[in-house]
């Protein structure tokens, strides 16, 4: 039997051309041409590189990101295809259809991508091709591992500060260090506002002056790391240490309110207490009764307090009377702590120098520095009567018991003919140390105390100055070979 076809039901035939290059049967395109002959005549791809670099660390194992970071990918991830695409300039002209890897020897230092891409040619025609692009992985050192490599790096860094408005305890540990040379291994000394940083090629070394700090200045400390780099490997990692020491936030001649449960561990000493000398420990002086304590960095963080004066805010007042206080006279109670034998306790009544022949009235306290001052004596002192303390420890005080003005020291020469006279200098760390000096002034007073405290002096290495001549009229007519005054060793306080 045999079907004869029905046109009008079936479909319409697709018409066929002839390829204007080769003569074969194609379907119409805007071309006319055929995909062989369309292929070689026209290249999509010409504008792509067909090889490429890639830069691997070999210490971290991470390849470079051509925004300047460097990434870890494994070996024909999603990451390091990515990172492959990026690499090729031109992708864009094209439409990217597949991508993958073409497998190579993984010590070949070679990596291969298949890609497909589509790209729109003259007169409308769509055309796909395939192409492999070759990447070479050139070897680069990273910034971390670099760093990590180099001899000159630090490793560890040691940051010392203190929160408080004088300084005088960082000139005293600046001497110490010079003076046993615990600097010598240090990379570099900056200066920050606050404090110092220093600089080592080794933890070993910034432990040590960790340690040198702690054992002459009451601290504490902070430790930390982070990594740089890891050896995958040896299993051998590099880290960065970090020691941030925090000094006690009190100095010399600052006045200070303890809490109540310290003053019951000090002997009962008043809560009013005036900071005289900051060694390992913290030396305190009750000035109404010379009552002293010594107070380490344990006790003190346990039970921390801040200065309610600074020597900044000092009065000059000029000493009307004085009267020795009799040993009879003197409060003592069981359980009291030790008193000084460097003071003596007396009675003064004082007068502010800017109101001499003004004020008549005259203001009484009571005083440990009653060895050295007499009656026409300028005093340095603080006005707590007038003072706007924000304290805790001191607001829940009997005022009543709250001295009017409390005396520090001696006022001598003015300070300007001091400096004038000193013909001995001392040693700073850098020249760039003098940078995080807040106040000119901090380092000068510096320089008194060692001039009138011969316990302060003693750890300090003080060198003479020959651009400075012995002045005719100086303190004293002895001096030293160092240019210190014997005179004002008869008027130092302890």
């Amino acid at each position: 039997m045999e079907y004869i076809e029905d046109h009008a039901t079936s479909g319409p035939t697709k018409a066929m051309i002839l390829c204007c290059q080769c003569s074969q049967a194609i379907e119409p395109n805007p071309a006319n041409m055929c995909v062989n002959c369309l292929r070689s005549k026209v290249d999509i791809t010409q504008d792509i590189p067909k090889q490429a670099t890639l830069h691997f660390c070999r210490g971290c194992e991470r390849y470079l990101h051509p925004s300047a970071e460097w990434v870890r990918c494994p070996l024909e991830s999603k990451e390091l295809l990515s990172l492959c695409l990026k690499k090729l300039k031109g992708l864009n002209r094209v439409k990217l259809i597949g991508a993958s890897f073409v497998w190579t020897e993984p010590h070949s230092k070679r990596i291969k991508l298949k890609l497909t891409v589509q790209g729109e040619i003259a007169g409308g025609a769509v055309l796909e091709q395939v192409f492999v692009v070759e990447y070479t992985v050139a070897h680069q050192m990273c910034n971390d591992c670099h760093r990590s490599e180099a001899q000159d790096f630090w490793r560890a860094s040691v940051q010392i500060r203190q929160k408080a408005e004088n300084k005088k305890a960082f000139y005293y540990l600046e001497q110490l260090i010079l003076k046993h040379k615990v600097h010598v291994n240090t990379l570099g000394i900056k200066p920050i506002n606050g404090g110092l940083d220093f600089y080592f090629t080794t933890e070993g070394y910034a432990r040590k002056m960790v340690e040198f700090v702690a054992a002459h200045l009451p601290c504490k400390y902070q430790h930390s790391k982070k990594l740089i780099s890891h050896d995958i490997h040896s299993n051998v990692y590099n880290y960065k240490f970090t020691y941030c020491v925090d000094i006690v936030p009190i100095s010399k001649d600052s006045v200070v309110c303890l809490p109540k449960k310290l003053t019951q561990q000090l002997g009962g000493i008043s809560p009013i207490c005036l900071v005289y000398r900051v060694t390992n420990s913290v030396h305190l002086l009750d000035p109404t009764t010379t009552q002293i304590a010594e107070l380490n960095a344990t006790t003190f963080w346990r039970y921390p307090f801040g200065s309610i004066c600074n020597p900044k805010q000092l009065i000059e007042y000029i000493v009307m009377d004085i009267e020795v206080v009799m040993n009879k006279s003197r409060k003592c109670f069981p359980g009291q702590g030790a008193i000084s034998q460097n003071h003596v306790l007396a009675d003064i009544w004082v007068v502010k120098a800017s109101e001499l022949g003004i004020n008549e009235n005259t203001i009484h306290t009571r005083t440990h520095l009653g060895h050295i001052l007499q009656p026409g004596d300028s005093v340095l002192g603080y006005n707590l009567e007038d003072s706007n303390i924000n304290d805790t420890n001191f607001d829940g005080l009997d005022k009543s018991k709250v001295p009017d003005v409390l005396l520090v020291k001696k006022s001598f020469k003015d300070r300007c003919y001091r400096k004038r006279q000193r013909i001995w200098k001392l040693k700073r760390l850098a020249e760039e140390a003098s940078a995080f000096d807040t106040d000119a002034n901090d380092f000068n007073e510096f320089l008194d105390d060692l001039e009138e405290d011969p316990a302060l002096r003693q750890n300090i290495n003080i060198f003479k100055d020959n651009s400075k001549q012995i002045p005719v009229d100086s303190f004293d007519d002895n001096y030293d070979e160092m240019g210190l005054g014997v005179s004002l060793q008869r008027c130092s306080m302890i």
